[in-house]
């Protein structure tokens, strides 16, 4: 048990080199683009460092980005959880789902910023209408992939579970839930990367507080590194509940995926 769980860190280790090799290949484009545009224009890493640095010795990075992790977390759950509970249900249910699919359209077409304008209307200035911005424009995407997980589940193998007499806990763990998951993760992978961005965007146009309310005075002060600094904030924020929360949590609930996926890269005999 012990060896198969440090082989398994070990793989999700080295499977981080691609990302690392992705960034730093950002970071050198980054870097001949400074070099092009010059800084008022595009900061290099280094300045974009060294400001982050600074907001960070002013006491400014860590507090904004805890209320702004706080306001895209909590959207982000509660339009998961929401949008995943119905998305089973239209899933089971086609009557349910005729009848949720066109108000799910509906929100998807309605653009993010018309969102943020209408929750200004409705609740003022302040962090309740970054958050509601957030749950109505990543709760379908949670919708979608469940629902589209539950219907798609292979009937012939749904029908030769029960052939076997599988007790219900066990058609529920082994034969639902699996299917299921393997849409709603990159749902909510998505969604999640989704309710980083509006939150900032809400943050941005209604409160002055938050990673938001920070880059609005760095654009009044015409300060592209501050604005650059505040965006690797929301960034390494971001990687890191995906990389350290939800990935863990899907190689953890679809061992299959990496049995797999190891089974095609390594011919046997090597």
């Amino acid at each position: 048990m012990l060896k198969d769980n440090i082989k398994g860190a070990a793989a999700y280790l080295w499977s981080g080199w691609g990302a690392a090799s992705a960034l730093l290949l950002f970071t050198a484009l980054w870097e001949f683009g400074h070099q092009v545009y010059g800084t008022l224009i595009l900061p290099s890493p280094l300045q974009t460092l060294n400001a982050l640095g600074g907001l960070y010795d002013e006491g400014i990075a860590v507090p904004a980005a805890i209320i702004t992790a706080k306001r895209a977390m909590f959207g982000f759950v509660l339009a998961a959880g929401v949008g995943s509970v119905l998305g089973i249900m239209a899933g089971l249910s086609m009557t349910a789902a005729r009848a949720m699919r066109p108000i799910v359209t509906v929100m998807l077409g309605i653009p993010p910023i018309t969102w943020v304008v209408l929750a200004l209307m409705w609740f003022g200035m302040g962090g309740g209408s970054a958050i509601f911005t957030v749950v109505v424009t990543t709760l379908p995407i949670t919708f979608s992939g469940a629902m589209m997980g539950t219907h798609t589940l292979d009937q012939g193998l749904r029908d030769m579970a029960r052939s076997y007499g599988t007790p219900f806990r066990m058609m529920l763990w082994d034969v639902h839930f699996p299917h299921v998951l393997s849409y709603l993760f990159p749902a909510w992978i998505t969604a999640l990367g989704m309710a980083w961005k509006i939150a900032v965007m809400g943050e941005l146009l209604s409160t002055t507080d938050g990673i938001g309310g920070e880059m609005a005075l760095t654009r009044i002060s015409m300060d592209t590194s501050g604005t650059l600094a505040l965006l690797l904030c929301v960034l390494a924020m971001l990687m890191t509940v995906e990389y350290l929360m939800l990935e863990p949590i899907r190689r953890k609930m679809e061992p299959w995926r990496t049995t797999t996926h190891n089974s095609f890269s390594t011919p046997k005999g090597f």
